[in-house]
């Protein structure tokens, strides 16, 4: 199958990271002859080396890589399926070609729990020139398209936890000196913060630093800028800066965290394949349309009520942070909040994954042209 997979970077790196996880997985899973247009490349080569920003057209991977710009001087032949992300729309020039030779085209939309979504996925959508673009939603449940996973990754994953020794070797090979580990070799909380700006990561400061327990905090660089004047002084929290990794990388540092609190898509999706407890910070929609999103999702996710009274305060009330993350840290909530995340975990690889749903939905698709 020859495809084209378009991706706009609005302002993080979720929608990189989806449509770079997805390339990997289309071309390397089922062999997918795959071209990647993206418009911002210096986004791209911050999650994945050996990106150059400065080129037009390179092989990354086995993936040919396109610059997108909005005026195109070389419009290819689309491929057998066209995947716009996000509803980033072509530009004219390429709908144009498509119009020549009519693919399958794909909208690939973003994640949502909300129960409409069944309805809708896989829906067509006519358009007047005579193209027809499809609806694809990524989701929870058997009715949606899933959710990216690459094959083997439980079984990774699990032999890595099982190994402190292996993870430790990781994280000092993210540049953590030896005194920074030192607690994690004697028992502390590790949690990882990836947040967005408005994010009330003092509070989380505050918090870690008064409980009982030590913490060891990492924070990619750039992240929560300013946050270590948030540490108590004496306090039980240690926090350090690690710097922005590839993707293989990132998954490893959640897969050594207690606790994740994750942004947005692509890294909310690896701290659910992490199997261990997470707190998702929603990307915030006009008229709080994404606290709604939020409440889908809890809806299906089954940790205590404790950790839902956190995820609802870490996204819309920081004042009451501090005296949600102790009630979800203390037992039994804690625990429970443990076993809600393998089980979530253990239901979601029971089915089949997006890429392989995508795969064989534009398959039937590409039949009947």
């Amino acid at each position: 199958m020859r495809a084209d997979l378009f991706c706009r970077v609005v302002d993080n790196y979720g929608d990189i990271g989806v449509c770079w996880r997805l390339a990997r997985r289309l071309a390397h899973g089922r062999g997918w002859r795959l071209r990647l247009w993206v418009d911002d490349l210096r986004t791209f080569a911050r999650i994945q080396p050996g990106v150059r920003a400065d080129a037009a057209r390179q092989e990354v991977a086995g993936i040919e890589v396109l610059h997108w710009t909005p005026t195109p001087a070389d419009v290819p032949e689309p491929g057998d399926v066209v995947i716009e992300a996000f509803a980033c729309d072509p530009p004219e020039a390429f709908v144009q070609a498509m119009r020549r030779t009519h693919p399958v085209w794909i909208n690939l939309e973003y994640l949502s729990a909300e129960p409409w979504i069944e309805t809708c996925h896989g829906l067509p959508s006519q358009r007047p020139d005579g193209l027809v673009k499809h609806f694809f939603f990524p989701g929870f449940t058997a009715a949606t398209g899933g959710l990216l996973r690459e094959p083997g990754l439980a079984a990774e994953r699990d032999a890595f936890q099982a190994s402190r020794e292996a993870q430790l070797q990781f994280l000092q090979g993210t540049g953590l000196a030896p005194a920074q580990l030192a607690p994690l070799r004697e028992g502390a909380r590790l949690v990882t913060l990836f947040c967005y700006p408005h994010a009330p990561g003092a509070e989380l400061a505050a918090a870690l630093g008064d409980d009982a327990a030590p913490t060891l905090l990492l924070v990619p660089e750039g992240v929560a800028p300013g946050l270590e004047a948030a540490v108590p002084a004496g306090g039980r929290l240690q926090l350090a800066r690690v710097p922005f990794m590839t993707q293989p990388g990132f998954d490893r540092l959640l897969w050594c965290a207690d606790l994740n609190f994750v942004r947005g898509e692509d890294s909310f999706v690896r701290a659910a394949w992490a199997a261990r407890p997470l707190v998702w910070q929603i990307y915030p929609q006009d008229e709080n349309v994404h606290l709604e999103k939020l409440a889908a999702w809890q809806a299906r996710y089954s940790a205590p009520p404790e950790a839902h009274a956190l995820m609802r305060a870490w996204n819309e009330a920081p004042a009451q942070v501090p005296g949600a993350l102790a009630a979800a840290l203390a037992e039994p909530a804690w625990t429970a909040w443990r076993q809600a995340a393998r089980d979530w975990d253990a239901a979601l690889s029971a089915r089949p994954d997006l890429a392989d749903n995508l795969a064989d939905f534009c398959a039937e698709l590409v039949k009947t042209r």
